[in-house]
């Protein structure tokens, strides 16, 4: 279980969020929402362990995740608003890097499956240099495909998306959390993964069904 506790957090001088409490279970997925500049990237950060908060704590397994940094690390994929990737690398050189720093090492022949299945076949020895945004953005998300960690993170997955990606990448995303994962997912994009019965968390305003 992941546990956020009394959370506040200070940028500049604006309080972005205080008194922010919730928690995720495995099987469950949490869609973050709220206005631009409401603080759902700074407490996606705040989460992962990148910023600290003002006051309150994240807790790992009833443990805060600021005194197991590495093995919460490992039990965790983020996958921000940048792509995360080397520009001079191959789309198979990037993601076989960020699995290995994941601490779960993939072969060639992995990252070229996970690729394709994104649908980049033809383009997995390319420089990422040379793919447009949606194939950038589709690399960065072959680690989902590879992933073991338990918890996911997601700050606007599907931008940059086609129609299908965006399916596919639902059903991903809706696989994972089948199997007992847990996702965390901001999007501005109306998606059908994000209705229905799923734990919703506003900030800056709430809306019925918020936790």
């Amino acid at each position: 279980m992941l546990e956020v506790s009394n959370l506040e957090c200070i940028r500049g001088d604006r309080r972005l969020f205080s008194e922010l409490n919730f928690d995720i279970s495995a099987g469950e997925l949490l869609h973050l929402h709220g206005h631009n500049g409401s603080g759902k990237t700074t407490l996606l950060r705040t989460i992962c362990g990148l910023i600290t908060p003002t006051e309150g704590e994240v807790r790992w397994q009833g443990e805060n995740v600021r005194r197991q940094r590495d093995e919460f690390a490992r039990e965790l994929v983020y996958i921000g608003h940048k792509n995360a990737i080397k520009a001079d690398l191959t789309g198979t050189e990037n993601l076989r890097i960020a699995c290995q720093l994941d601490g779960a090492p993939v072969s060639e022949k992995q990252a070229w499956d996970a690729l394709e299945r994104l649908g980049l076949r033809g383009h997995e020895d390319l420089p990422v240099r040379v793919l447009s945004q949606g194939q950038k953005k589709r690399v960065t998300l072959a680690r989902l495909l590879l992933s073991k960690s338990p918890l996911w993170i997601l700050d606007e997955p599907f931008t940059a998306l086609d129609k299908a990606a965006v399916s596919y990448l639902q059903t991903v995303i809706q696989e994972h959390v089948d199997a007992g994962g847990m996702v965390i997912l901001t999007t501005h994009q109306e998606v059908a993964l994000t209705r229905g019965q799923v734990k919703q968390l506003g900030l800056g305003w709430k809306r019925d069904g918020d936790v």
